[in-house]
């Protein structure tokens, strides 16, 4: 009798032990309301001005001594709780203004890191980045070096790796105060643009992570989104900002993308091109291309590597400026594939040339030595800084084959 007493006293100790963690899940808890939901920020170099006004929150002037480096200003949308319409019914916001749903502040600091802690002296919630969607960089600030801010957001748990990071013609604070007619909030519709931008074969897929895994590699160099305000409101793609390292170097021009893409096989394709099929201008037309494939080889030759790019698209036949073309005639097509190979070819060659002058490897050439060619990596090469070195010398051998795939309904 004892025994079996003592038995059910130590299963209902168990019991209740085994309930206690079930107690204790909420202990941590933060309501949303308590949170500054961090949507959008800006990074750029801040004046001479602005670095007096400074407040002096992470140092003592004297005491405490701030790096000595150059200042930046930082400005953060901040979603304004139970002002982001949630649905279609509340559709009435849209064009109201960045001040409607969002609320940007701004602050200056030595790094990003002081800048973030100088903004959360003024405001009383606790800044959570769980929903930041795209951090834009002024130019400037591109060319001076981007490690810094790497290092803190690739250290900060909160930031996603699909965030968006561009690099803006120009301050960068306008792209956070922005109103634009077409969405309510304002990070929102720049996110939507580069989201539709790889969607309708504009850009390539470039998430933070992927720009910093691109970034890391021995044998590549990283690149984003270049980005420009227009006065409309409007936020139009200007090209592809290419790196060095962690400092920007220069821009492509946006038809480059199309150039870009093509070299890296990239789908789906979304540009378009004017075919000059004689002196005359009425014999020009416009095509589109839906599809693409490539191949990339790599062999030694004398002492470097020597790589083979064979490049396949398929068009369509968009428009023609005269009725005089007929859209059926099978020379036509021969004649309109071999200009685009020609044009195609000047474009790829042209990017890999102003990518060489500059000794930014954004193709990954380097990660095909790597894993085609590890002998000669091992021997020869070893590291990101003589890849960038050799960069500039490597040969390149393009291809391009082109298929007119559809003329549209009407043919003659």
């Amino acid at each position: 009798m004892e025994k079996r007493q003592w038995t059910n006293i130590v299963k209902l100790t168990a019991a209740v032990l085994l309930t206690f963690p079930l107690l204790t899940g909420c202990w941590d808890r933060l309501e949303i309301e308590d949170r500054a939901m961090v949507l959008g920020i800006s990074v750029d170099s801040a004046d001479i001005k602005d670095a007096n006004t400074e407040d002096q929150i992470s140092h003592l002037r004297g005491k405490f001594p701030a790096p000595n480096k150059n200042m930046i200003r930082v400005a953060v949308q901040i979603a304004l709780p139970g002002k982001i319409p949630l649905g279609p019914g509340e559709s009435g916001a849209v064009g109201k203004g960045a001040e409607e749903t969002v609320w940007v502040i701004s602050v200056v600091g030595h790094t990003i890191d002081d800048a973030i802690m100088n903004l959360q002296q003024q405001i009383s919630s606790r800044l959570f980045f769980g929903h930041l969607r795209i951090i834009v960089v002024s130019e400037k600030v591109a060319k001076l070096g981007l490690q810094n801010l790497n290092d803190y957001f690739r250290r900060n748990p909160e930031v996603r790796r699909t965030a968006w990071m561009a690099v803006s013609k120009g301050d960068a604070e306008p792209m956070m105060r922005a109103a634009p007619k077409l969405e309510r909030v304002p990070t929102l519709y720049l996110l939507s643009t580069l989201d539709e931008a790889v969607k309708q074969g504009k850009f390539p897929n470039d998430f933070l992570g992927i720009f910093w895994s691109n970034s890391s590699k021995k044998g590549q160099e990283a690149f984003l989104p270049y980005i420009e305000l227009t006065g409309s409101q409007s936020v139009e793609l200007k090209g592809m900002a290419y790196f060095k390292n962690d400092k920007m170097l220069d821009k492509s021009e946006p038809f480059e993308i199309a150039a870009y893409m093509g070299i890296k096989g990239l789908n789906p394709a979304g540009y378009r091109a004017f075919i000059n099929l004689d002196s005359d201008p009425a014999k020009t037309v416009t095509i589109f291309a839906t599809h693409r494939q490539s191949k990339i080889d790599v062999k030694i030759r004398n002492g470097r590597p020597f790589f083979s790019i064979s490049v396949y698209t398929e068009t369509n036949l968009e428009e023609k400026l005269s009725e005089s073309l007929a859209a059926n005639n099978s020379e036509l097509l021969q004649r309109i594939e071999e200009e685009n190979k020609k044009s195609l070819i000047k474009a790829y060659q042209g990017l890999i040339k102003k990518t060489q002058n500059k000794g930014s490897d954004i193709f990954g050439f380097g990660e095909y030595v790597r894993a085609k060619e590890p002998v000669f990596w091992n021997r020869e090469i070893q590291t990101k800084e003589k890849w960038q070195q050799m960069y500039p010398e490597v040969q390149m051998e393009i291809k391009v084959y082109s298929k007119v795939r559809r003329v549209g309904m009407k043919a003659r």
